[in-house]
């Protein structure tokens, strides 16, 4: 099937305007609410269990999840489905190891920020902790927002055949719009919306695929013409190969959301503690659902589209256009267009965050007025995201790529220091210091050294590079008489 683009379909372009009116309505709406800093970081920590639920899965997919996941699927086959089974781990590990203690710890401690957390738990009167976490947010940050704007771009070339310069502006300003206006209490409520629609999608898509091609014995049949190597697990690989190669490397996906602030913040802010025990379930059940449709539609896309595809990370776009009469199929571009805003929307409250509440208040000017703080917050959305945005079409790379970079260096930076922070008494100022170093750098030789990546996943490798220099460190350097209790 051609990937070339067609004539503008005017019902697909009213599925997706309404889409963009809808979380539009949402930003001017929440804006109202903007009164003080911990409304714009945390919404005033008003948050019920399903708003923190659905909101933290719809942040944790990004544009990944139905782009750079069907698209490896696409190309790759069944081996995708390691990277569920990690990603499904990962998130209830998530949810049952750091939400109540880190919730519990941040409001007793009135801490907004996971930087503001890391000082305030281990009295860092050198503020080490807070400059380091900081600076390590804004550079994986820029990055992973910068991969949700590549998102928009392909998204809207594939449907519209817009220029991906001018698709990767438009959701940027979207995204900025509504988040300088609503702040975090915006990008919930977005992601409310955007976590059922991408759920939707996720299902309906591949279903409606599977019955066009025949049923399942339709769908297998067109499958296994790929090839053996695409309809195993093992992708024909054996002992260390498959190993470390495929099996790990999937699994390791996993790791990343212990140390991930965008998810992390929506812990932070729920009402009550107790409600975390129901959001788990909520945010499982999202999982269990939508998940296994992400990866089905990339496999889907080979028996309706073929495999010829010129960028793979398009065929979520292409298959609802050739299977969805057209305001639904724009409806469900928009479900990818969903992925990529509740993720970018989150990680531009934590930049800005970290600028406003880590630098700005805490180093600058800590008697700044409350609707002052709010202004600042607004001027730094509009530069991070601009930051963003120049990142964006200086290096359009595989979104799954960029993501997994970023991913990674979120992940094993913040992962394993907060991890034994909450949960191991003996951990101290100097180990999680050492871990956030260790784990940032680890992730960014691994990056640009080709043969440590062909050794080991990156993902993999950091993390446990990371964990190993948080617990050594903490043990040989007797450092806790600054902790507090949590």
């Amino acid at each position: 099937m051609s990937a070339e683009a067609t004539a503008v379909d005017w019902s697909i372009v009213a599925g997706l305007i309404l889409y963009l009116a809808v979380v539009l309505v949402v930003g001017v709406w929440t804006s109202r609410r903007m009164r003080r800093l911990d409304d714009f970081v945390l919404a005033g920590r008003r948050l019920g269990p399903l708003a923190t639920a659905v909101s933290e899965r719809a942040s944790g997919e990004s544009s990944w999840f139905l782009l750079g996941l069907p698209g490896a699927a696409y190309a790759a086959g069944f081996t995708s489905f390691w990277s569920v089974i990690g990603i499904a781990f990962g998130i209830f590990a998530s949810w049952t190891l750091l939400a109540v203690p880190l919730r519990k710890a941040t409001g007793k401690m009135g801490a907004l920020t996971l930087p503001d957390y890391f000082e305030t738990r281990f009295k860092d009167r050198t503020h080490l902790l807070r400059g380091v976490s900081t600076i390590i947010i804004l550079v994986f940050y820029t990055v992973y927002v910068g991969a949700q704007f590549v998102g928009a771009g392909k998204i809207l070339n594939a449907t519209f055949g817009l220029d991906p310069v001018k698709g990767i502006l438009l959701g940027a300003g979207v995204v900025a719009f509504y988040t300088l206006m609503g702040g975090f209490l915006a990008v919930v409520w977005t992601d409310v919306v955007q976590g059922i629609l991408m759920m939707c999608v996720a299902v309906i898509l591949p279903v409606v695929g599977i019955a066009r091609l025949g049923g399942l014995d339709g769908f297998v049949s067109h499958v296994s013409a790929m090839g053996p190597d695409f309809i195993t697990m093992n992708a024909g690989q054996t002992g260390r190969a498959f190993l470390f190669g495929v099996m790990l490397g999937g699994l390791a996906w996993g790791f990343g959301y212990l140390g991930q602030p965008h998810l992390l913040t929506r812990y932070m802010a729920i009402r009550n503690p107790a409600h975390l025990r129901q959001g788990t379930s909520i945010a499982m059940a999202w999982v269990l659902i939508a998940y296994w449709g992400a990866v089905m539609i990339g496999l889907v896309g080979v028996g309706i589209l073929g495999p010829e595809l010129a960028d793979a990370e398009t065929v979520m776009p292409y298959l609802a256009k050739a299977l969805m009469p057209g305001w639904i199929a724009g409806l469900m571009i928009a479900g990818a267009i969903a992925a990529m805003m509740s993720t970018a929307d989150s990680q531009l409250i934590v930049s800005v965050s970290a600028v406003v509440e880590d630098v700005y208040v805490r180093l600058f000017h800590p008697n700044a007025s409350p609707r002052h703080l709010v202004a600042m917050s607004r001027i730094a959305t509009i530069v991070m995201a601009g930051i963003a945005l120049l990142l964006a079409f200086r290096n359009q790379d595989l979104i799954f790529n960029m993501v997994a970079y970023a991913w990674s260096g979120l992940g094993s930076s913040f992962g394993p220091p907060l991890l034994l922070s909450l949960r191991w008494r003996r951990v101290g100022r100097w180990g999680v210091l050492a871990g956030m170093l260790s784990g940032m750098v680890s992730t960014i030789v691994w990056k640009n050294v080709a043969v440590l990546n062909d050794a080991l996943d990156i993902k993999l490798a950091s993390f446990l590079i990371s964990l190993a220099m948080t617990i050594v460190v903490s043990l040989a350097v007797k450092d806790r008489a600054d902790e507090t209790k949590t």
